[in-house]
C-alpha cells in the first residue's frame, strides 16, 4: 500500500509532458485516414475517363476501401490489445503508405483497386488512435484529447476535398498527384508516430482468434456491399437480396462463434452492455449524417441554378473550398470544447446537444437552401453537431470497457459510424435518381429540389434518434474514477479508466 503513491506520481508526471506531442502526431495520423476515404470522391469521374471505365468499375474504387474498413478495423484493433499499440499502428502506416504509392503509380483498374484495399486498412489507425491515448494521457486531459483527435476526422474530409480540387484543376488534371500527396502526408504521420508515440500500455497477448475474424469480415463485407451496390445493382435484385440475407445468416454465425471460443475476438458481454450497443447505435446515426451533410451539399450546390431554378453552378473546387471546408474547420475547432464539456457535463447530454444542433442544421438545409450563406451555416450547425457526437463516443467507449478492449471496442463503434454511412450513401443517391427532371434539348436530367429536401429531413430524422438514444439508452448514472466495471468483472479494477458519462 505505501508503495502505490511513490509509483503512481512519476508516471502520471511523466504522462503530462509528453501528452501534447502526442495527441498532434496521432491527430495527424487520424487525420489521414479521414482523408484517404475521401480523396476519391471529387474524381471519380477523372478516373473513370484515365482508365477507360464504366460507373459500376470506377464505383469499386470507393467500395474496396469501405469493405477493407469493415474487415481490418476491428481485427486490428484486436491485433493493437493483444501485441501492442504502437507496432500496429506503424504497421497499418506503412501498409497505407505502400497502398498510396500503389495508387500513384499505376494506371490498372485493378491495381488502383487493391491500393485502395490497403488504404481502406488505415481505418484501424482511428481506434488504435484512442486506445494509446487511454493508455498514455493524463485522466484530466483523456476527453479532450480523445476529442480534438476525432475531430481530425471531419477536418481531414474537408481538406482532402480541397486538395483534390486544388491538384486536379485544369484542362489536363492528373489524378496520380491526388496519391502523391496521400503519400507525402501519409510518411509525415508515420515518423511522427514511430518518434513521438511511446511503447507504452501491457499488450494482453494470446491468440487471434481466427475463426471470429472470418465470420465477421464475411458478415460486414455482404453487408456493406448490399447496401453500397444496392443503387448499381437493383435493390431488388438476387444479387442485393442475397448479400442482405447472407449477411443475417453470417451474424448469426459470427455470434455463435464468439460464444463459443475461448478467446473471442468480440466479448459478446461487451457487445450487448447497454453503453456500448447504444454508442455504436448511435454512431450508426452520426455516420449516417456526417455523410449525408457531405453528399447532400456536394450534389446540391453543384447543380446549375439557371437551368434547374436551385442550386448554385459550382464547381467541384468551389463546393469543397467555399461549402464544405467551413464545415470542416468548425469541426476541429468544436472538438476541443466538446472535450471539455464531456468532462463538465458528461458524454451522453454532449452526444445529445450536439445532435439538436445538427437537427437545426439540417432543417435550415431542407427549407432554406436558397443561399450560398445559408448553406454554409447550416453546414458549419451539422459540423459541430459531428464534432460533438465524434467526442462523446470515444468517452462513453471508455467508460465502459477495460483497457485491454479498448482497441476491439472503438474499433466496432467505427464500423457502426461506417455502416451509417453507407446507408446514408445509398439513401442519398437513391432518393436523387428516383425523381428526375429532364432535359431533352440539353441531354441531361436533374433531381428534383424535394428529394434534397427529403434527404436532409432524413438525416435531421437520424439525429434525433441519436437524441434518443442520448437520453433514453444511455445510462444516467456516472460511474467514480476506478470503479469496477460491468463489462467483465474478472478484470482488475485498476484496468478500467472510467469516464462521466
Amino acid at each position: 500500500m505505501s508503495h502505490a503513491p511513490t509509483h503512481a506520481a512519476p508516471r502520471s508526471s511523466t504522462k503530462e509532458r509528453g501528452s501534447t506531442p502526442l495527441i498532434l502526431a496521432l491527430g495527424l495520423a487520424a487525420m489521414v485516414v479521414a482523408m484517404a476515404q475521401t480523396q476519391v470522391v471529387p474524381i471519380l469521374a477523372l478516373l473513370q475517363r484515365e482508365l477507360h471505365t464504366g460507373a459500376a468499375g470506377v464505383s469499386w474504387v470507393t467500395t474496396a476501401a469501405l469493405l477493407s474498413a469493415a474487415v481490418f478495423t476491428p481485427l486490428l484493433g484486436r491485433v493493437g490489445d493483444q501485441f501492442g499499440k504502437k507496432r500496429t499502428l506503424v504497421a497499418v502506416l506503412v501498409v497505407m503508405v505502400i497502398g498510396s504509392v500503389l495508387a500513384a503509380t499505376t494506371t490498372s483498374l485493378t491495381l488502383l483497386i487493391i491500393a485502395r484495399v490497403l488504404q481502406g486498412s488505415a481505418t484501424a489507425i482511428f481506434p488504435l488512435a484512442l486506445s494509446v491515448i487511454r493508455d498514455e494521457v493524463p485522466h484530466e486531459k483523456l476527453h479532450g484529447a480523445m476529442a480534438l483527435v476525432s475531430g481530425t476526422l471531419a477536418f481531414g474530409s474537408g481538406l482532402s476535398l480541397v486538395a483534390t480540387g486544388l491538384l486536379t484543376q485544369g484542362s489536363n488534371p492528373n489524378y496520380h498527384l491526388v496519391f502523391w500527396f496521400s503519400t507525402a502526408l501519409t510518411l509525415l504521420a508515420l515518423a511522427a508516430v514511430a518518434v513521438l508515440v511511446p511503447h507504452g500500455g501491457s499488450p494482453s497477448g494470446g491468440r487471434i482468434d481466427v475463426l471470429g475474424a472470418a465470420t465477421l469480415a464475411v458478415f460486414l463485407v455482404l453487408l456493406l456491399l448490399g447496401i453500397s451496390q444496392g443503387h448499381e445493382w437493383g435493390w431488388s435484385s438476387g444479387r442485393i437480396i442475397g448479400c442482405l440475407v447472407g449477411a443475417v445468416v453470417m451474424a448469426a454465425v459470427w455470434v455463435l462463434v464468439e460464444l463459443r471460443v475461448a478467446n473471442p475476438l468480440v466479448d459478446m458481454r461487451m457487445f450487448v452492455h447497454r453503453q456500448v450497443l447504444f454508442t455504436n447505435l448511435a454512431g450508426l446515426f452520426v455516420g449516417f449524417a456526417s455523410f449525408a451533410q457531405f453528399i447532400g451539399i456536394s450534389y446540391l450546390v453543384q447543380v446549375p441554378e439557371r437551368l434547374a431554378g436551385y442550386g448554385f453552378t459550382a464547381s467541384v473546387l468551389r463546393a469543397s473550398v467555399e461549402y464544405l471546408l467551413p464545415s470542416a474547420l468548425i469541426s476541429l475547432a468544436a472538438a476541443p470544447l466538446g472535450g471539455k464539456l464531456v468532462h463538465r457535463i458528461g458524454a451522453r447530454f454532449v452526444l445529445a446537444i450536439g445532435a439538436l444542433i445538427g437537427v437545426a442544421g439540417f432543417a435550415w438545409l431542407a427549407w432554406g437552401h436558397g443561399s450560398s450563406p445559408a448553406v454554409i451555416i447550416a453546414g458549419m450547425l451539422t459540423g459541430i453537431a459531428i464534432s460533438f457526437g465524434y467526442a462523446a463516443m470515444p468517452a462513453l467507449i471508455a467508460a465502459s470497457v477495460p483497457l485491454h478492449q479498448t482497441g476491439i471496442a472503438n474499433g466496432i463503434n467505427s464500423i457502426s459510424r461506417s455502416v451509417g454511412s453507407s446507408i446514408a450513401s445509398a439513401v442519398v443517391t437513391s432518393l436523387l435518381a428516383s425523381k428526375m427532371v429532364s432535359y431533352p434539348r440539353l441531354g441531361v436530367a436533374l433531381p428534383a429540389e424535394s428529394q434534397f429536401t427529403l434527404s436532409f429531413v432524413i438525416a435531421a430524422g437520424a439525429l434525433l434518434l441519436a437524441v434518443a438514444v442520448a437520453l433514453v439508452g444511455l445510462s444516467k448514472h456516472h460511474r467514480p474514477l476506478g470503479a469496477a466495471l460491468p463489462v467483465a468483472a474478472s478484470t482488475p479494477a485498476d484496468d478500467a479508466v472510467p469516464a462521466q458519462v
